[in-house]
């Protein structure tokens, strides 16, 4: 309970994730005060601050709860038991998009095993694995990180999406230089998916400047929808809207834009017996499916 009020700085949040009520916490609080004979945290201070003995007090129950958590699985691979909680955390285009299929396989298969996914910028993916607060997190164009594994366990392809009324359909596969006549619009420049674009654009001897930016797909796509511009983006990622017809894959010459996809995890932490076989999972290649598109030619295979 203590960790979880100084991870949350919230005694209702608290109170929500061990199950008990919120002046439960505080009267827990005040026992555990009264017991160690030492103030846990500032009480004149409008903000949530520890005292010196708190920190010490919170520094020892990770530890402890990390001890414990480390004898539970022990035992649970002892008895063979797949069960409990994985904590996932992703950018939002991989959570949304690529991992429910994996996530269905693996509870079907599984179903004593609960799964919370939470959805972050790809550097807070890193912090919250490294923290402990996700058992595995994902991201695009993966980097290595200190005190982390850091894998790459699928490839996608960007594709060009359009509109299905732009002009450019009709001319067949098109030279990635011929955009340079055309509207683009892309994800912010700090996002790792533009700056792996970029980069692989630049090998191509390519620079384009994008005449929006966002910080998010879902509202990049919608930009496209309305044909404010062509934008780089997986065809997992705009599935329903192919499917539907309101966006459409405009064929390219030359290569594939290839994005690697990387899982993250604590390398030097003992994970449970159901963590480990969803890391399985997501390495067992996945029978794939070609994306359902409208009636515009698809792309030519590299």
């Amino acid at each position: 309970m203590f960790r979880d009020l100084v991870e949350t700085r919230s005694f209702s949040r608290s109170a929500s994730l061990n199950g008990i009520t919120q002046s439960a916490v505080s009267q827990q609080l005040r026992s555990i005060e009264v017991r160690l004979r030492v103030p846990l945290l500032e009480r004149t201070s409008k903000q949530f601050a520890l005292t010196r003995e708190g920190q010490l007090l919170y520094e020892a129950s990770r530890e402890i709860i990390g001890y414990y958590q480390r004898f539970q699985h022990q035992l649970e691979e002892m008895r063979n038991i797949i069960s409990g909680t994985i904590r996932l955390v992703a950018v939002p285009s991989l959570g949304l998009h690529e991992l429910p299929p994996y996530i269905k396989d693996f509870l079907k298969a599984f179903p004593q095993v609960k799964i919370q996914v939470d959805y972050r910028r790809s550097n807070e993916v890193y912090e919250s694995v490294a923290a402990g607060d996700a058992d595995v997190g994902f991201v695009a164009f993966p980097s290595p990180r200190k005190g982390l594994k850091v894998e790459t366990f699928k490839k996608d392809t960007l594709h060009i999406i359009c509109a299905p009324g732009h002009p450019l359909l009709k001319k067949g596969p098109v030279d990635l230089a011929q955009l340079g006549q055309t509207k683009i619009i892309s994800l912010a420049p700090e996002m790792p998916t533009r700056q792996g674009l970029d980069r692989i654009l630049a090998t191509r001897g390519l620079k384009f400047q994008p005449m929006m930016e966002f910080d998010n797909v879902e509202t990049l796509k919608q930009a496209v929808e309305i044909n404010a511009g062509v934008a780089f983006l997986p065809a997992s990622a705009v599935a329903s809207e192919l499917a539907k017809g309101s966006l459409a894959i405009l064929p390219h010459l030359g290569k594939e834009i290839v994005r690697p996809l990387g899982i993250v995890f604590r390398a030097s932490r003992m994970v449970s017996p159901a963590v480990k076989r969803f890391l399985k999972a997501l390495k067992t290649p996945r029978e794939s499916t070609p994306p359902p598109v409208s009636d515009t030619p698809a792309p030519p295979p590299s």
